[in-house]
């Protein structure tokens, strides 16, 4: 199952409606290059056809994420318990060293936060997932197992 927060429903349905308004100016492209005569070498047609490929390609990999997403809400989650929105403080055992992490469906790739995003499918976010705070966290990563412990909630 797809977990996302009501925030990531909210961007994914926004660039599912930019790409479906692209719909009519791709549409048009395709008709102006296609006046111009023949389309064997008409570069300005195949590559309107290719970004109208593009953009329905897109179109249908966002509408079946948002048809099986499940929307994560933070009032509905038990305290103390680690589940999609919720950004935690981790303890990484051996070193001592403390970062954010939030718990997302969809990473925005925006590293100016300050918390470090980790998709629910990534091996944090797994190990991750319904864990309680002050319980510690094996983490399988290429480089070996790393442990962890949630030292809190933050939001």
């Amino acid at each position: 199952m797809n977990f996302i927060t009501a925030e990531e429903k909210s961007k994914l349905e926004e660039q599912l409606a930019e790409l479906i308004a692209r719909r009519k100016l791709i549409t048009e492209r395709i008709a102006e290059a296609r006046a111009l005569g023949d389309l064997r070498e008409n570069a300005e047609y195949h590559a309107a056809r290719e970004d109208q490929g593009h953009n329905e390609a897109k179109i249908r990999e966002l509408e079946q994420r948002l048809a099986t997403a499940q929307v994560a809400h933070a009032t509905e989650m038990p305290e103390g318990m680690v589940f999609v929105g919720a950004v935690v403080r981790l303890r990484e055992e051996g070193t001592g060293d403390e970062d954010l992490y939030r718990l997302v469906g969809e990473a925005t790739g925006n590293f100016a936060l300050d918390w470090i995003e980790v998709t629910t499918s990534s091996p944090m976010g797994m190990a991750l997932m319904k864990a309680h705070v002050g319980q510690s966290v094996i983490v399988t990563l290429p480089r070996g197992e790393k442990r962890y412990t949630i030292v809190e909630i933050v939001t």
